[in-house]
């Protein structure tokens, strides 16, 4: 999380955060630590995957938490307004961004958690291009 944390202070407004990682790897936890950044509350902070998308409010704005896990492809992003989310100035986190990756814009930032032990990650992140 304080990795996270830190992150977010490179964050501006109308960031995209593309999460990805195995299932346990810390996609949510690393979302959790993005949030806390923002002045926002962690603990506030639940996995998306059956909801599709949560909503956090943060002193530097909202954060859009988006889990594309369960769906089927970008069409079901797309329906729940996926573009107007992007237009809302918010910062917007995609787990699961692979199976969507066709309507993520092209200037994201990109985190991968690969799990080395039960409680150890590697955690790359790859600025916007």
């Amino acid at each position: 999380m304080a990795i996270a944390a830190d992150f977010a202070h490179r964050l501006t407004p109308g960031s995209v955060v593309a999460l990805e990682g195995d299932l346990g790897a810390g996609k949510t936890q690393f979302a959790r630590g993005i949030v806390q950044g923002l002045g926002g509350d962690p603990r506030s902070v639940s996995s998306p995957t059956f909801v599709l998308m949560n909503i956090y409010d943060t002193p530097r704005g909202k954060v859009y938490h988006l889990d594309a896990y369960r769906i089927s492809g970008a069409e079901d992003l797309e329906a729940i307004g996926f573009e107007e989310i992007l237009d809302q100035n918010g910062f917007v986190l995609v787990e699961w961004w692979q199976k969507v990756s066709a309507i993520i814009p092209q200037k994201h930032w990109k985190v991968s958690l690969t799990t080395t032990s039960a409680h150890g990650r590697n955690i790359a992140i790859e600025p916007p291009k």
